[in-house]
């Protein structure tokens, strides 16, 4: 299985890279006021590609920081530790450890492109 995985990913890689190479003449792009950029079509596409990803994850940042928000407003707050008086010899009573769970553990991918 993982070298399937790694023969897709050549195929992938390699399928771009024609692209790549196929697509090495000059595009021109228009802008406002009659400027121009004029640039090989296949960094035209990486770029056009890039300004998406940028633009969906800026879009995404207002629901991640409502998430991260509710996440945290979720959480328990740590008890108030009483200060311990001067006179009484009892030691504090230690606090027990956190119990992890399965669920509090980060999903992690083993096999992934």
């Amino acid at each position: 299985m993982k070298y399937l995985l790694w023969l897709l990913k050549a195929a992938i890689f390699f399928t771009l890279f024609a692209f790549a190479l196929n697509n090495q003449h000059d595009a021109t792009v228009y802008f406002f006021f009659g400027t121009n950029w004029r640039a090989p079509l296949v960094l035209v596409v990486l770029a056009a590609f890039a300004g998406g990803l940028v633009v969906g994850a800026l879009g995404m940042l207002p629901g991640w920081w409502k998430h991260r928000a509710a996440a945290a407003a979720q959480q328990p707050s740590m008890p108030e530790q009483t200060p311990a008086t001067t006179g009484s010899p009892a030691a504090p009573t230690p606090t027990p450890a956190p119990s992890i769970t399965a669920t509090d553990l980060p999903a992690v991918r083993q096999h992934g492109l």
